[in-house]
């Protein structure tokens, strides 16, 4: 995936070269500056949204929210969707893991019934479902899902030719060497396996259209401060 530095020094580029071609064309070098700046503007609003924290339960539960308190034993936070509103409690405890804004993550120890070395034969097929499911969210990374394809097609060709590179790696299912797989014995068990590799392929979708979004926004930005040049 395209890195928001990466994302800005394509943008600057493109912006520096806009901006000798201005000079060569005779446009008004203020124009230029308004535009871009409104372009600029638009982006931190754009990078602004994706700003946030993730609350990862137990129970699978994804919690989009503004961390304000993390504690020994509980986390306080607000809704992303509504920072005015009130704070709530979690308990660490009832936590798989929380991801900060800026990518780094807290994970937290599970209390399950499953042994670590591997499954046990009591371990029944939902209990393996959700651990893998669980585990996928922790461990998958997104590595050569086609991210960074999706971007530099969609800003270097067109959204549309972006759109087809994102809809063809979308459809694909990662392959095994790039799930990240913290305990191999764990994938013997055929539960554990197809629920892991279900979740690493939803991550793989949304890491890839999340990237289509980003780069198509930047490419109709880019675009309008060339038409009004």
């Amino acid at each position: 995936e395209v890195s928001g530095v990466r994302l800005v020094n394509v943008v600057l580029k493109k912006i520096t070269f806009m901006k000798y071609l201005s000079f060569f064309t005779g446009s008004k070098l203020i124009t230029f500056k308004k535009n871009a700046f409104l372009l600029a503007v638009s982006m931190i609003g754009l990078i602004g949204v994706n700003a946030q924290d993730i609350l990862t339960k137990k129970t699978g539960e994804d919690i989009k929210a503004k961390v304000l308190e993390v504690t020994t034993s509980e986390i306080k936070y607000k809704l992303f969707d509504n920072l005015n509103g009130p704070t709530f409690v979690v308990l660490k405890s009832d936590l798989i893991m929380l991801r900060y804004e800026n990518g780094t993550k807290d994970i937290y120890n599970q209390t399950n019934k499953l042994n670590q070395t591997g499954a046990s034969n009591n371990t029944n097929e939902d209990e393996m479902s959700e651990k893998g499911k669980n585990d996928a969210k922790v461990s998958y990374t997104g590595k050569k899902s086609g991210a960074g394809w999706t971007s530099a097609t969609t800003l270097l060709v067109s959204p549309l030719s972006g759109a087809v590179v994102a809809f063809l790696c979308s459809n694909e299912s990662p392959s095994e060497e790039n799930l990240n797989i913290s305990n191999k014995e764990l994938m013997k068990n055929q539960y554990y396996k197809a629920s892991y590799t279900e979740e690493a392929h939803k991550i793989k979708k949304k890491k890839l259209w999340k990237s289509f979004g980003i780069s198509a926004a930047v490419w109709v930005g880019l675009g309008v401060v060339a038409a009004v040049l």
